[in-house]
């Protein structure tokens, strides 16, 4: 019997996952229209708060690629899960990017607030990941001191950490005295090489070099725990920063490429020529996540990348299918009723 091809191999190890019901929306934003999907949560009700995972796909890419890669649509089903899409197909940062810094930190500002304006948002438990590309731009938004202060924590995969790549003063300027970031990296990854170098995209700094400038930001106790599993291919770090303990965490997995992480086969592994890790990156990072809360948030929601209030699309830049399934009026009153309650519970 011949052997299988890497699709076969896909389809003998899992069905494609489920992404018909994702919603689309448009949002116009820096004299762009932009675009990003929502994924609901299990029985979704607009009068609860939820938790939000926003996700960056990498590049060549758009979310969807991201969607079906990660599965997060399951493991964070107790999430609205966000996939935005980068202008043609890359976020800023590589050499690469067709949208300039300043755009696509305006775009997540101006995506939240058009989040808000149609679901009910938890502010105090907005997270974000990414793949690549996608989560170099984490990387950018965790160092921003006004839309980077929206999130509560960040899980960026096989980073491409170029905006980020001199040193812990590199214009890295975080919203807050601890930023919680897990990061997961391939030992072989031959994309964006752990030991660093040049990359598709421009300088890429050495992982642990990246991780040692987060643990001197965070205020990090060194050298961190180590916990070593499977044969010692899988290294588990954590640093404990300001008496916290796993504030900062990274996974490195020695013999895995530049993929997702995941025990079961997925499109980036077979794009990569790799197999199943001993990890599940998606899994993993839920249970990081529920560990922090964004310390304060306002009912109208951060500033824009610039510093000034987030701009709310108008309503012709909203496609039909997201109007058609805008929530209506006294739903949103109702679910403004209970962020409001939430939100007096917090300092600002």
């Amino acid at each position: 019997m011949a052997p299988s091809t890497p699709a076969e191999t896909y389809q003998a190890a899992a069905s494609p996952p489920d992404i018909t019901s994702s919603l689309p929306h448009l949002i116009t934003s820096s004299g762009m229209t932009r675009s990003y999907t929502v994924h609901l949560p299990d029985k979704y009700s607009a009068t609860q708060q939820y938790p939000v995972l926003v996700g960056y796909h990498g590049h060549p890419g758009i979310g969807l690629f991201l969607e079906a890669d990660t599965r997060l649509d399951e493991f964070a089903s107790d999430k609205l899960v966000v996939y935005p899409n980068g202008v043609e197909m890359a976020w800023a940062g590589a050499n690469y990017s067709k949208a300039t810094l300043a755009q696509d930190l305006q775009f997540t500002a101006d995506l939240l607030a058009d989040l808000r304006t149609r679901f009910c948002v938890d502010s105090a438990r907005v997270y974000a990941t990414g793949m690549s590309n996608g989560a170099g731009f984490l990387g950018a938004l965790a160092c921003n001191d006004t839309v980077g202060g929206e999130f509560a924590a960040f899980a960026p995969v096989a980073g491409a950490y170029y905006t980020d790549a001199h040193g812990p003063d590199d214009g890295c300027k975080p919203a807050r005295d601890l930023t919680p970031i897990l990061e997961f990296h391939g030992g072989a990854d031959e994309s964006v090489f752990y030991n660093g170098g040049d990359g598709e995209g421009g300088y890429e700094p050495p992982i642990t070099d990246w991780l040692s400038w987060w643990a001197e930001r965070n205020g990090c106790q060194t050298p961190p725990e180590q916990q070593d599993s499977f044969n010692d291919s899988v290294h588990h770090l954590t640093w404990k920063c300001r008496g916290t303990q796993g504030v900062l965490q990274h996974y490195k997995v020695d013999t895995m490429k530049h993929v997702w992480p995941s025990t079961e086969i997925n499109f980036s592994q077979l794009a990569a020529g790799d197999v199943p890790t001993h990890i599940q990156a998606s899994e993993i990072m839920q249970d990081f996540f529920r560990n922090f809360t964004r310390p304060a948030a306002s009912a109208s929601g951060s500033g824009g990348a610039g510093g000034g209030a987030a701009s709310k699309p108008p309503p012709e830049a909203r496609s039909s299918t997201a109007r058609a399934r805008d929530l209506s009026s006294g739903i949103v009153v109702a679910c403004s009723a209970v962020t409001l309650a939430v939100l007096t519970a917090h300092v600002v």
